[in-house]
């Protein structure tokens, strides 16, 4: 039986703010590179000892980038879906429900969707010679020797080993202690935790249910009432939010006799912060590194980063730049850590930026707002190959759109037509209309709303593909409280 990969792809990415929002964390983002970190997680669990179609927890929100990463690199996965975040051990368990569906008793692989791993040959060998232990019984976490006394990582401390090249017993288990125990840790020999773990599935469940049964309780309450949505599968929201918020770290390995740490000698990066990220990029002969239209005068060992604008920085050294339409980064690298906690301070303060990002995904595309004024905006609209939005309209608002790029299907109040580029439409206020694409390549439209409300709430669906109302008014009515899931607008 092949090894059942489990991704880990919640989570907001407040630490590499303000690239990374809760509409698209650092699991989306490339970094330069030519595949995400997410997609670069799933093809490195593809090799011949891995089940080819593997599952990943991952957020109401971020439903449709997922699939659109998965389409991206040809994956089929089976994609659970959590109605709200419960830290690793609640998404640990629901994985491991999953993988039991498949019959037998499968080992499966926990993983995080946002790590960075060079050499995927090394790490597929890691997980084969410790999958003996794994069949055996025992909870192995992967960890790999400290280069620092870093305060993010829990640590563990090997005992004796279990067989000659296999993991060793896993004598103490600490998740994130302060800089002086862990400098303390280092030179007692512990490990960082990689956030990499492989055991039999039914192994997770009992020791769930030894260390943290309230956990095992709530989710498999939630997997029972579990319903199918297209791709996806949605995990009972009122049952999963009686879990506690813990993480399997806390939950099964500090406390499990059965758990054992097999070290890693490939390289591994968790790239939670700025630091990180520079500490894993190509750096030119200044050590800067640099992504998109930047440029660094009289400056050393920088971390510069533009969407789009040029973005220049002049006589400093150790900075994190990072430049969006909306916001700016200005930061000491070593200080980035603690930008998780500033971007909290941020959302009390009130500031949108925080949480919201301009550009927003949709199951058919994207929309990107461009500008605002006094009974207008401006937004530039792209629709995927094949995307299709509602049947809708407005109460306040009347809309202008302008093809730039590809062919669209155009109904408005029962009139079809086709539109290519340069040509547009006008859309009154409270006419019936969808947008469809039904190319082979993305449409890009320029669309100017005018009224004297345009917010994205303003809405009526008639038809939607992607069912959207359905399933919202399925959250609001019967399963979440106000303020724990926002419903999907726009589009």
């Amino acid at each position: 039986m092949k090894i059942v990969p489990i991704a880990l792809s919640g989570g907001s990415g407040k630490r590499l703010w303000p690239l990374s929002r809760p509409a698209k964390p650092k699991q989306f983002l490339r970094f330069g590179g030519e595949r995400s970190l997410l997609q670069s997680t799933l093809l490195r669990c593809s090799g011949a000892i891995f089940d080819q179609r593997p599952i990943i927890v991952s957020a109401h929100e971020q439903r449709f980038l997922v699939a659109e990463e998965l389409r991206e690199i040809e994956v089929a996965a089976d994609i659970l879906l959590e109605p709200a975040q419960r830290d690793s051990c609640a998404a640990v368990a629901a994985g491991c429900l999953q993988a039991l569906t498949r019959g037998g008793d499968p080992i499966v692989l926990v993983t995080a969707a946002d790590h960075h791993v060079w050499d995927a040959v090394a790490f597929a060998a890691a997980v084969n010679a410790a999958l003996p232990d794994a069949q055996a019984g025992y909870l192995v976490a992967f960890g790999i020797a400290p280069q620092n006394p870093e305060t993010g990582f829990g640590y563990a401390q090997p005992g004796s080993q279990l067989r000659p090249g296999g993991s060793a017993k896993l004598k103490s288990f600490v998740e994130k202690p302060d800089k002086k125990t862990a400098s303390a840790f280092i030179k007692q020999g512990y490990l960082w935790n990689t956030g990499n773990f492989l055991f039999r599935a039914a192994s997770l469940l009992a020791e769930l249910q030894n260390h943290a049964p309230e956990v095992l309780v709530a989710v498999e309450a939630a997997f029972a009432a579990s319903s199918n949505d297209l791709d996806f599968i949605r995990l009972g929201s009122s049952q999963f939010l009686e879990s506690p918020s813990v993480s399997v770290d806390r939950a099964v390995f500090e406390k499990s006799e059965m758990a054992a740490i097999y070290e890693i000698c490939y390289q591994w990066c968790d790239l939670g912060t700025w630091a990180a990220i520079w500490n894993k990029a190509e750096k030119n002969a200044a050590g800067n590194a640099l992504f998109g239209r930047t440029y660094v005068a009289a400056g050393n060992n920088n971390l510069v980063h533009s969407e789009n604008q040029l973005t220049v920085v002049l006589g400093m050294n150790d900075a994190v730049v990072i430049a969006t339409r909306d916001a700016v980064l200005v930061a000491d690298r070593n200080q980035s850590g603690k930008l998780g906690e500033l971007v909290k301070s941020l959302e009390k303060l009130g500031y949108p930026e925080a949480v919201d990002s301009l550009k927003v995904f949709r199951p058919w595309g994207n929309y990107e707002s461009l500008d605002t004024g006094d009974g207008y905006q401006v937004k530039r609209i792209v629709i995927a190959a094949g995307g299709m939005l509602s049947l809708q309209k407005h109460r306040r608002r009347a809309e202008h759109w302008i093809v730039v790029q590809g062919v669209v299907k155009v109904t408005i109040d029962r009139v079809v037509t086709t539109l290519k580029a340069n040509q547009s439409a006008y859309v009154p206020l409270g006419s019936v209309h969808r947008l469809e694409n039904n190319s082979d390549a993305p449409v890009v439209m320029i669309e100017v709303q005018t009224g004297s409300y345009l917010g994205e709430d303003d809405i009526i669906r008639y038809e939607d593909h992607y069912h959207r109302s359905e399933i919202e008014s399925r959250h609001r009515d019967n399963d979440m409280t106000p303020g724990q899931l926002v419903p999907e607008t726009g589009g």
